[in-house]
C-alpha cells in the first residue's frame, strides 16, 4: 500500500471549520495518539517491509482497499488475512519478529515527528494536559520509533493493543489509555490516521482528528463514524483556531477520574 498525500485542515463530514466545532474539540483533559502514521510519515516503510517479507515467503501483497481496511490493525489480525488461515500456535511471533525487524532496519535513521508534533507536545505540557499512546505497535517499535523520532521519554504512557482483549477498531486500547492518564474518554481528544483507529476512538467515546499523513483526506472524512476534523499535520493544526483553543489548557481540569 503506498502512501497518498493529505490536503490541510479540512472538518470531516463536509461541515464547515466553525467556533462550534473548535469548542467540541479544543481544551481537552487529555490527549491519546496513535503511534504509526500519526506521530511520524512511517507507513512507506511498513509497506516496504511487508513487501520483502511477502517476496520471502510467497506470500500475496494486499491490494489497496484491504490494506486500507487493515492499517491500523494488530498484526495478529494482519497476519491472519495475510495467511488467509487462522495463525498456528507460536506462529504469531515467528512472522512478527521477521517483518517487524525488516521495518526497523528499512525505517532507521530516517524518521521524524510530523510537522509540528513537538510544538504541539510543547503546548500540552505547558498546559498541564498529559499525553499518551495508544497503538497496535508492538513493544520492540514502540521503543524504536520513539527514539527514532527523539522522542523516547516523551511519552510516560504508552498502552498497546497486544495489552488489551480486542485491537481496532474496538476501543479497548483508548479506554485503557484514558485509564492510564485518569481522564474520562469523553474528555479525551485522539489523534489518528487509519480507519479502524478512528473507529476505535470514536466507540471509545473520544473525539478524533485525523492526520491525512497516508490516506487522502475524503477517504478519512468518509470514515464511518468519522473523525471531527481532518489536518494534513500539526503544524496546520496549530495555526488554526484550534491551537489557539489548546494554547488556553483544559476546561475544568480535575473533572477527570483520577487514581
Amino acid at each position: 500500500m503506498l502512501p497518498l498525500p493529505g490536503a490541510g485542515l479540512t472538518p470531516a463530514g463536509r461541515h464547515a471549520y466553525t467556533a462550534s466545532l473548535v469548542t467540541e474539540l479544543a481544551r481537552p483533559e487529555a490527549v491519546v495518539f496513535d503511534l504509526d502514521g500519526t506521530l511520524v510519515d512511517n507507513i512507506p516503510f511498513h509497506a516496504a517491509a511487508f513487501a520483502r517479507f511477502g517476496e520471502r515467503r510467497g506470500l500475496r501483497v494486499f491490494d489497496r482497499e484491504t490494506g486500507s481496511r487493515l492499517m491500523g490493525r494488530r498484526n495478529s489480525d494482519v497476519f491472519r488475512e495475510l495467511l488467509g488461515r487462522p495463525l498456528e500456535p507460536g506462529e504469531l511471533g515467528e512472522l512478527e519478529r521477521e517483518k517487524e525487524a525488516l521495518y526497523r532496519e528499512m525505517s532507521r535513521g530516517r524518521l521524524s515527528p510530523l510537522p509540528g508534533l513537538v510544538e504541539l507536545l510543547d503546548l500540552l505540557d505547558a498546559s498541564g494536559i498529559p499525553a499518551a499512546i495508544a497503538t497496535s505497535a508492538p513493544a520492540p517499535n514502540v521503543v524504536h520509533t520513539l527514539r527514532e523520532i527523539g522522542l523516547p521519554d516523551r511519552f510516560p504512557c504508552v498502552v498497546r493493543s497486544d495489552e488489551v482483549p480486542r485491537g481496532k477498531p474496538h476501543p479497548d486500547v483508548f479506554l485503557a489509555a484514558a485509564r492510564a492518564v485518569g481522564v474520562e474518554p469523553e474528555r479525551c481528544l485522539a489523534f489518528e490516521d487509519a480507519p479502524s483507529g478512528i473507529a476505535a476512538a470514536r466507540a471509545a467515546g473520544m473525539r478524533c482528528v485525523a492526520v491525512a499523513t497516508t490516506l487522502p483526506r475524503r477517504e478519512l472524512s468518509d470514515c464511518d463514524p468519522p473523525p471531527q476534523l481532518v489536518v494534513a499535520d500539526y503544524r496546520e493544526l496549530l495555526a488554526g483556531a484550534l491551537g489557539s483553543a489548546l494554547a488556553a489548557g483544559p476546561v475544568g481540569q480535575g473533572r477527570g477520574v483520577r487514581g
